[in-house]
């Protein structure tokens, strides 16, 4: 067997064990606690609610194992089993030039990677969710959607595939390193335009219309000195009864987004509360040091693709037997995660310290209770398991568990009150 072969199964093993014993770990601790409340939460969290968000996590993490099995099949299929071979020479018969080649095999492949994902789609969507009352999706939205994807992907893909496949061909060694440059600032233009044009296809977003809560907001934005296009709703409320609010873009196209559920939810105190997290990403320029993150990780990434791609083992190795810049491309996207997923406690760890300090943050400029009154809404809505296996946590979950973040801020209201 090649060396790298073996290496490859070993790594896909590894990480596929890891996860099924992760897992199994979440599945029996999320069982465990299912008949008692947290004692933070027994005040506000009814034992029907807890309930109801133990069995929505343990039927997703089983739905996850099953799709854990499958997706690791279709890889050894595309790569060892010769499927990327087979696509491979089926675009190669039809006599067209390198980049159309290239393009057509990384395109083709990426839709039926999506086909064959479906029925995990639809049985989560129309089974799941419609099980415990979250879906408001119906089979033309999710047929439109689906669509619209497509496209995107065609109009927007398919030039920045050309364009990779171009560069790689003409740029010489350093290739990598110019491709990496052209990724940043399409990351860059797409940070900007996904507001204002990429999300309103799937979504209607309008301006916040509530006066007096309008006048609200707006003066804890003065408070905090940020400059956006406005607050804006979004009607989430078409395909899911899930509620959440984000940040988006950059520049003066930078948007909060609020879900219609969200809203419908929460009191007016605890909105201004839970934008004032919001801002706390914004005010402690999160946004950016991710990006900056991103573009580390990315240039270390297209690195080690320019040694790979020069190398036939890689492709010998997983099953290709011709090199060519697009299945160095294909190949490379397709196992990366196998070895990535070992490093994601860090991503996460990262990610739970930007949550910590939004949260001190929107403590210091609002009102510590009303965030910690929102969040538990948003939790019992969600159906949010309040007790989640710590070592299952800390690899797949970018926010800090709710007992544990809820501690946090009320840490931070008694050095706010103590200091002031």
């Amino acid at each position: 067997m090649h060396t790298f072969t073996l290496l490859f199964l070993l790594a896909l093993a590894g990480s596929v064990l890891l996860r099924f014993w992760l897992a199994s770990r979440h599945l029996a601790h999320v069982q465990k606690h299912r008949d008692t409340v947290p004692e933070s939460f027994t005040q506000r969290i009814p034992i029907s609610d807890h309930h109801k968000a133990a069995d929505y996590t343990i039927t997703n993490t089983r739905i996850g194992m099953i799709d854990l099995a499958y997706d690791s099949l279709l890889l050894l299929g595309w790569t060892l089993g010769g499927g990327l071979e087979w696509l491979n020479n089926t675009w190669g018969m039809a006599g067209l030039g390198a980049l159309s080649t290239g393009a057509g095999v990384i395109l083709s492949a990426f839709v039926i990677m999506a086909l064959l994902e479906m029925p995990f789609s639809l049985y989560h969507t129309f089974v799941v969710e419609e099980r415990f009352g979250f879906n408001r999706s119906t089979p033309r939205i999710f047929i439109t959607d689906l669509v619209k994807q497509t496209a995107l992907l065609l109009a927007i893909g398919g030039p920045m595939i050309v364009l990779a496949l171009w560069i790689m061909n003409v740029a010489g060694e350093r290739w990598w390193l110019y491709l990496w440059a052209a990724w940043m600032s399409f990351s860059l233009i797409m940070f900007w335009a996904y507001p204002a044009v990429i999300a309103p296809l799937f979504n209607k977003f309008s301006l916040l219309e509530n006066e007096a809560l309008q006048q609200r907001i707006q003066a804890l934005l003065d408070k905090c000195g940020f400059r956006s296009k406005g607050i804006y709703v979004m009607d989430g409320s078409k395909r899911s009864g899930h509620g959440n609010a984000y940040f988006t873009g950059i520049g003066r196209n930078k948007r909060i987004v609020f879900f219609d559920t969200l809203l419908d939810s929460l009191e007016p105190q605890e909105i201004e509360a839970v934008l004032a997290h919001e801002l706390g990403h914004f005010k402690l320029k999160h946004i950016q040091k991710r990006f900056l993150s991103a573009a580390a990780l990315s240039l270390a990434g297209l690195a080690i693709l320019g040694w790979l791609a020069s190398e036939t083992w890689f492709y010998t190795g997983l099953g290709v037997s011709q090199p060519s810049d697009w299945m160095a491309l294909l190949l490379f996207m397709m196992i990366m995660p196998v070895f990535t997923f070992f490093l994601q406690p860090v991503m996460s760890l990262l990610s739970r310290k930007h949550e910590f300090e939004a949260d001190a943050y929107a403590v210091q400029q609002s009102s510590g209770s009303d965030l910690i009154h929102a969040l538990v809404k948003m939790y019992r809505e969600n159906a949010s398991t309040l007790t989640p296996d710590p070592l299952y946590s800390a690899f797949h979950d970018s926010h800090p568990p709710a007992p544990v973040r809820i501690a946090h801020i009320s840490g931070n209201m008694s050095t706010t009150t103590a200091g002031g």
